[in-house]
């Protein structure tokens, strides 16, 4: 992979790994439309490594927070913090039961145009039609973590988009639009640290050269990016809302089909 290629695939992983738009949807075109292939596993451990750097440097405070209150701290919103870093787990636990189920299956039968084409499209409406209501003044409860948790599972599929369908989920049970990016992202960490997890192990079973230069380069190029656009939708979010999120994933997903069928 030389490095305008490395750039391309991890600026398209930053934008997208965040934004209610699905990486995977974006990641599909370059290898179709310019023949690239497949980016290979170090590669994906690297993006991974900056996008995960990216959320955790973003919510450090945060962060801090629930660790000090989990270790005792004696703050009056510490059981408060306490019990968000419980719901966080419960919330993570569907993927992580899908992803070891299904993850053979959706290797082999869902990477496919067609499908990530229409669940680019599908999720994309329904996302329109939770902010169309708008949230509400809901507060994060156990049954709000446990499905958002269930919506991160159908994230698997190609297609539907992490964060997508996690703010649809909280947004569709009330909460606001900013409490709901809020746990979405939060929700994100242990998912992609997992995920990395995983890979570096299974790049470490498999062996063979590392272009460390080009990885550190595109953990770089995607840490960066993530973290710009984490920033830049939580500030353009009550402003412009979700709607022109959904106009483009429809603009996507024709795309998608035109190529599909061409």
């Amino acid at each position: 992979m030389d490095y305008t290629q490395a750039a391309i695939l991890a600026l398209l992983q930053g934008l997208t790994e965040f934004l209610p738009i699905s990486s995977s949807a974006h990641l599909v075109i370059p290898s179709l439309v310019f023949g690239w292939p497949d980016q290979g596993l170090a590669f994906d451990v690297a993006v991974h490594v900056g996008t995960l750097a990216a959320v955790v440097l973003f919510y450090r405070r945060d962060l801090f927070e629930m660790a000090a209150a989990c270790l005792g701290n004696g703050r009056a919103d510490a059981p408060e913090q306490r019990r968000l870093v419980a719901q966080l787990a419960v919330a993570t636990l569907p993927a992580v039961a899908f992803g070891f189920a299904g993850d053979d299956f959706i290797e082999s039968s869902l990477r496919s145009l067609p499908v990530i084409a229409t669940t680019t499209l599908v999720f994309g409406l329904l996302l329109g039609l939770a902010d169309r209501r708008g949230g509400g003044g809901a507060t994060l409860s156990w049954g709000i973590a446990i499905a958002v948790g269930l919506a991160q599972a159908l994230a698997l599929i190609p297609g539907v988009s992490r964060s997508g369908v996690t703010i649809t989920a909280a947004l569709m049970l009330g909460l606001s639009r900013h409490d709901a990016a809020r746990f979405s992202f939060l929700l994100s960490i242990p998912v992609i640290g997992g995920a990395g997890l995983l890979k570096v192990l299974d790049l470490i079973e498999r062996g063979g050269p590392v272009d460390w230069n080009a990885l550190v380069f595109a953990a770089l190029v995607a840490g960066i990016t993530a973290y710009a656009c984490i920033g830049l939708f939580l500030r353009l979010l009550d402003r412009i809302g979700l709607m022109p999120f959904v106009y483009y994933r429809v603009a996507l997903a024709a795309l998608l089909y035109a190529i599909w069928v061409a």
